[in-house]
């Protein structure tokens, strides 16, 4: 039996982001701990039961996903040190910007000797264009360089992450580089479902961020609303700490107007998903964001952003549609064009629900990690 530390950066998801790696591992008769941050919206006794049920042992961190406190950075890099000198792991798998940053040279100083990074995107530091985002730029690739020599294998959720790195020389060639389906799809439990009948009803599911495209959502629903008032568009998700957070004043003004639907957060999202004709994402970039690869897997048509991350979920004309990222007025007129042609988002979505078994299978994506740990 080897022991196995996965290192995970929000509370709130892990059990939903990597729940089934962790059961993969156990079944292969392995000791796996699950390393991360106390959750915010989820009781801590909840996540650590999750993960317990899944035969694994749960440690808090004290990571500080958004903060940049160099106190709180340096504790966390111990935390992980600590961690690793006492549980003695064969390998550690990192996920998220911070726990790549410390966990991996973490695991590297203790001698671990299989240590995998997960590019999961690269967010508001590379996307934002204010002065904050560049100073975050900066330091970003500095750790992310660090980390890049440290770690055995770096796993990338889509091609253009992977030509950024080699690029800028983050990532150099003697590095085992490999390109994985983002963190999967479970399809089993996200099953194709039929697309309901009557008025199109669109859904976004992410975090409340403006690099999320949350804003051009809320403005093409203006739009396509103001010619098709029939038309529906929900929206799941919740306000995060990120600085590229929307306020709660826009969401309510948003929802005042009748344009968005707000269902809040939601821990299942099967029943929205089925519920909608069109999943929607407006991304200014991404990894390989497991929203859509779920709306892939329960067959519908998804319109998304031709940027990096979001265009590896879509083949244009076949199971939806690519607009400009920023481009509220390209994705109102895309939701206009699938909203008058029923047969053609139940087309979509039957290829997407394809496109989810070829390519972003969870079980795919869990033996590449496994492989590279080495279980």
């Amino acid at each position: 039996m080897s022991t196995f530390v996965l290192v995970n950066g929000i509370g709130d998801t892990v059990v939903a982001f990597r729940g089934a790696l962790v059961r993969e591992l156990v079944a292969r008769g392995h000791r796996v701990v699950v390393s991360t941050p106390m959750p915010v919206e989820v009781s801590a006794e909840k996540v650590a039961a999750d993960i317990g049920a899944l035969g694994a042992e749960c440690v808090y961190s004290p990571l500080d996903r958004t903060g940049m406190n160099p106190l709180s950075e340096l504790a966390a890099r111990r935390h992980y040190a600590e961690l690793f000198r006492r549980t003695r792991p064969d390998g550690v798998f990192a996920a998220n910007p911070k726990p790549v940053f410390h966990a991996i040279p973490a695991a590297a100083a203790c001698g671990v000797p299989c240590r995998v990074a997960m590019i999961t995107g690269l967010g508001y530091a590379f996307i934002g264009r204010t002065m904050k985002a560049r100073v975050l730029k900066f330091l970003a690739r500095r750790l992310y360089a660090r980390a890049m020599r440290d770690a055995t294998t770096v796993l990338f959720q889509n091609a253009d992450d992977l030509a950024y790195f080699r690029e800028t020389k983050l990532l150099t060639a003697p590095t085992d580089a490999r390109i994985v389906g983002g963190s999967g799809v479970d399809l089993a439990a996200f099953e194709q479902r039929p697309v309901p009948s009557g008025p199109c009803v669109f859904l976004m599911v992410a975090r409340l961020l403006g690099d999320k495209g949350v804003r051009e959502y809320a403005e093409a629903a203006r739009i396509v609303r103001a010619r098709r008032p029939e038309c529906r568009f929900r929206l799941v998700g919740w306000i995060d700490a990120n600085p590229a957070a929307i306020s709660r004043a826009e969401l309510d003004a948003w929802t005042r107007a009748g344009d968005i639907e707000f269902a809040g957060r939601l821990d299942d999202v099967r029943g929205e998903l089925a519920a909608c004709s069109v999943f929607v994402l407006p991304s200014y970039r991404e990894g390989a964001p497991k929203s859509t690869l779920e709306a892939l897997a329960t067959g519908r048509a998804v319109i998304t952003t031709d940027a990096p991350g979001c265009r590896a979920t879509v083949e244009h004309g076949v199971n939806g549609l690519l607009v400009p990222p920023r481009d509220a007025q390209a994705l109102a007129d895309a939701c206009l064009g699938l909203a008058g042609s029923p047969a053609e988002v139940a087309r979509m979505g039957a290829a997407s629900a394809g496109l989810a078994r070829r390519k972003f299978d969870a079980r795919a994506v869990n033996d590449a990690i496994c492989a590279a740990l080495g279980a």
